[in-house]
């Protein structure tokens, strides 16, 4: 795995910068008034961060690497959406006035909500950041544990609740904790990485209790993997007027994890709390701009991402089953499941095989985390999980 060793010495010595600081709400304080700050919090969220860091130690290997580590789309971007890339680039030596308005526009109407709901990013990992840092300044942020940043609390002031023995949300728990001093309420539907999917009915009790005293983040990246999306989602808090700030990615289904664009949906008044921190889709180029146009009329295409999807997902199950492994159900383009021996060590061997993965370490045990990849990938993983347990 190639890595940036300049970006990772500038990491170094921003965090050396900050030594001083003994709360994350220090950090965060700092941070909303520090761009670079703000920039490395958004860099310890992204996968490429997180993976650079995690193999750092490990040799690479002379073959190429199977990427089941990022969540990565393996089958995309789609030709329509190579198409529109390659026509705008003929365009990409004007500004992106029209085109962000065009794109703004088809996520309204994709979404069924007003243009002034709708706030873009170079990526939702830029609008997650302003978020945390929006709402670490009032108070706590209340997350899952584990879950996507629960393992960020050295910049991020959390309050963590541990998830239910079936490894879902414990809402109760939750709703117990808010007093005053948190801020916001984080949720991952689907939960990464567990994977898992907050039943609609619950979610939607959940944020009809709470919404009025704490602000509820529905972190969708994986919502479009759900077996019904739409029920999944929580836009319709939004658009009920509850105080809920939803997030969504295109760097899943719709295969931009290397061309950045995210959005957030809310009522206008949380928009403008997060908006000062982040850069409102600015920094997407002309191309991207176009290219999300065409993914998202691409249904053809994302049908069959759901369908290839499936179908490599239930070949891992039968494989780990077969294996003697368990593992939790995914509502996602990842699997998790428990592993016999220290993840580090698994990355190792797993890596000197020429497979990418990611660990985990929660409830008293070991676990990796599978992206879904095409059927040879998934099969190269078969092949060199049974020679590292053997």
């Amino acid at each position: 795995m190639s890595s940036n060793l300049n970006r990772r010495n500038w990491l170094k010595k921003s965090l050396f910068a900050t030594a001083g600081l003994t709360t994350a709400s220090a950090f965060i304080q700092k941070a909303a008034a520090n761009p670079v700050l703000r920039q490395e919090l958004q860099y310890s969220l992204l996968p490429e961060f997180l993976l650079e860091k995690e193999y750092s130690n490990i040799p690479v290997v002379a073959k190429t690497l199977v990427r089941l580590s990022a969540n990565e789309n393996p089958w995309g971007p789609s030709e329509k959406t190579k198409q529109a890339l390659i026509g705008a680039i003929g365009d990409a030596n004007r500004y992106a006035f029209k085109l962000r308005g065009e794109l703004v526009k088809a996520i309204a109407e994709k979404e069924g909500v007003p243009e002034n709901y709708i706030l873009l990013g170079a990526g939702s990992s830029e609008l997650l950041t302003a978020s945390l840092v929006a709402y670490g300044q009032k108070g706590k942020i209340i997350v899952g544990d584990p879950c996507y940043i629960s393992g960020n609390e050295e910049r991020v002031p959390m309050e963590k609740v541990a998830l239910t023995k079936d490894y879902q949300y414990d809402l109760d728990a939750i709703a117990g904790k808010i007093n005053g001093s948190q801020s916001l309420v984080y949720v991952t539907n689907p939960n990464n990485p567990i994977g898992a999917v907050l039943p609609s009915e619950s979610f939607s009790a959940f944020i009809d209790k709470v919404s009025d005293k704490i602000t509820v983040l529905s972190d969708e990246a994986y919502i479009d993997y759900a077996k019904d999306p739409k029920t999944a989602s929580m836009i319709p808090a939004v658009k009920a007027g509850k105080n809920v700030l939803v997030l969504r990615t295109m760097s899943k289904l719709y295969a931009f994890a290397g061309l950045r664009c995210g959005y957030a949906i809310a009522k206008p008044e949380i928009l403008k709390m997060i908006q000062p921190y982040c850069s409102g889709g600015f920094d997407m180029s002309v191309p991207s701009f176009a290219a999300a146009i065409a993914a998202f009329k691409d249904v053809e295409f994302q049908q069959l991402t759901l369908k290839n999807t499936e179908e490599s997902k239930q070949y891992l199950y039968s494989f780990l089953t077969k294996a003697g492994y368990t593992y939790i159900p995914s509502s996602a383009n990842f699997v998790i499941f428990p592993l016999k021996m220290k993840g580090s060590d698994m990355l190792a061997k797993m890596a000197a095989e020429g497979v990418m993965l990611r660990k985990w370490e929660f409830d008293r045990q070991h676990w990796c985390r599978v992206s879904i990849g095409t059927m040879d990938e998934m099969k190269a993983f078969a092949e060199a999980f049974t020679k590292v347990i053997s």
